[in-house]
């Protein structure tokens, strides 16, 4: 990445040794009192969210990225239990490192969405981002394994859509049309059944390759979102 960052070491609740980094904002940056706290999707590990770490701090946010237990160099095997207990031995981390609960800022991108608007409920926070991000495991399940029996697909609950009536702190959803794994109905149930305030970003690309595919739009979503609930930070006197 080229610049500051910090090499993090958590332990959850049921003594499981997770491991992430933290990215500070440029200390003079807008929103350098504001944090992304993000909660990656299933696929690979933080080291394959770099460039949209990159991005979000372009933002002049600072951003908390972490595996959960049984991925990465994180310690465990994954459940859903386990990855709220992950959420937040994260946002404890965060807390202790002085941020404000209201300038925590939830980023659940796919799978990571679940685990978000989980926190939401937890844990007080400033805002919830869900990216990419379907209304349950079994809704999913039943959309690209249609021959299966639902009671092959009800373990895995991770139910953003149950939770969302309950949530009440700003909320921003962004997804492609273009999504071939998560559908872009399920961004839009998730949007019917959040509370105000919520904003709605149509974002380019697929289920990946949202950068590449507009990234200037992307980040323009992002900024609105920022600008209507989290005042910029007084600017710093010159010494």
């Amino acid at each position: 990445m080229g610049r500051p960052f910090e090499e993090v070491e958590l332990v959850t609740t049921d003594q499981v040794r997770l491991h992430g980094w933290f990215f500070p904002a440029d200390r003079q940056a807008p929103h350098a009192h504001v944090v992304f706290l993000l909660f990656h999707g299933n696929i690979g590990n933080i080291s394959h969210r770099l460039e949209f770490c990159r991005a979000w701090l372009e933002l002049g946010v600072n951003v908390f990225v972490f595996d959960y237990r049984g991925y990465g160099c994180s310690e465990g095997r994954p459940s859903e239990a386990g990855t709220y207990l992950d959420a937040q031995a994260a946002y404890a981390w965060l807390r202790q490192k002085g941020f404000a609960p209201t300038n925590i800022i939830a980023l659940g991108k796919s799978l990571g969405g679940g685990v978000a608007s989980e926190l939401a409920l937890r844990e007080t926070i400033g805002g919830l981002i869900l990216q990419g991000t379907y209304t349950s495991i079994p809704d999913l399940g039943r959309e690209l394994f249609p021959w299966l029996p639902g009671r092959s697909m009800g373990v895995i609950k991770y139910d953003t859509l149950s939770r969302l009536p309950r949530i009440k702190v700003p909320l921003l959803v962004m997804h492609s049309r273009n999504d071939a794994l998560i559908r872009f109905s399920h961004a839009q149930n998730n949007f019917a059944a959040a509370n105000e305030p919520k904003m709605f970003c149509e974002i380019a690309g697929g289920h990946t390759g949202v950068l590449e595919a507009g990234r200037a739009e992307y980040l323009r979503g992002l900024e609105r979102y920022l600008a209507a609930h989290f005042k910029k930070a007084a600017s710093l006197a010159p010494a």
